[in-house]
């Protein structure tokens, strides 16, 4: 029965840990009143548990691009569900996109270069979205220093801090695993 809450591309097999997610997804449709409806066509593609500095886990849930806007309509309610289920593990929730190289070449049907929203940088850009959501990125700056090490520093709002701050430390090292980039956040 949870096998349809998670779809994973070409009809592989869910593993253990993901099967465990999506029976969490299940009961949380067939006991929350409020989530019933929303999370009724809402499924996920994968499942990931990340280790993160101080012996902490984080749990990413990969959800297609189209339901997307549908997950972050309950993203809050459906994040402070999960992780009263998996306590002291903290839950992201990141759309699956794809990264298309430099030399991708177009069948004859379609003609044109590589869409903006495909390369590296702007799925970087995007998967940091997704992990600070619901809050706003006010600005960031990319630093060099002198030993060649590039730190981004991102500028959260500040109107959020007392429901980030405690998140912030998550948020840089599932970054770092994802993109293999440092980052630091800050509030603005």
């Amino acid at each position: 029965m949870s096998s349809n809450k998670i779809r994973k591309a070409g009809g592989a097999e869910a593993d253990e840990f993901e099967a465990n997610v999506a029976q969490e997804l299940l009961n949380l449709e067939m006991t929350s009143t409020d989530l019933k409806s929303a999370l009724s066509d809402l499924y996920i593609t994968a499942a990931k548990e990340v280790d993160c500095a101080g012996g902490r886990k984080a749990i990413i849930l990969y959800v297609p691009f189209k339901l997307l806007k549908s997950f972050n309509k309950i993203h809050q309610r459906l994040v402070r569900e999960l992780e009263k289920k998996y306590s002291g593990r903290q839950v992201l929730i990141i759309a699956q996109r794809t990264i298309l190289g430099k030399s991708f070449a177009r069948s004859h049907k379609t003609q044109g270069v590589r869409p903006r929203s495909r390369t590296l940088t702007a799925v970087q850009d995007a998967i940091l979205d997704d992990i600070v959501y619901p809050t706003e990125i006010s600005g960031k700056r990319t630093r060099c220093k002198v030993d060649g090490k590039r730190i981004l520093k991102v500028y959260l709002d500040s109107k959020d801090q007392a429901n980030v701050e405690t998140r912030i430390d998550t948020f840089a090292d599932v970054y770092n695993k994802l993109t293999n980039k440092q980052i630091s956040f800050h509030f603005a």
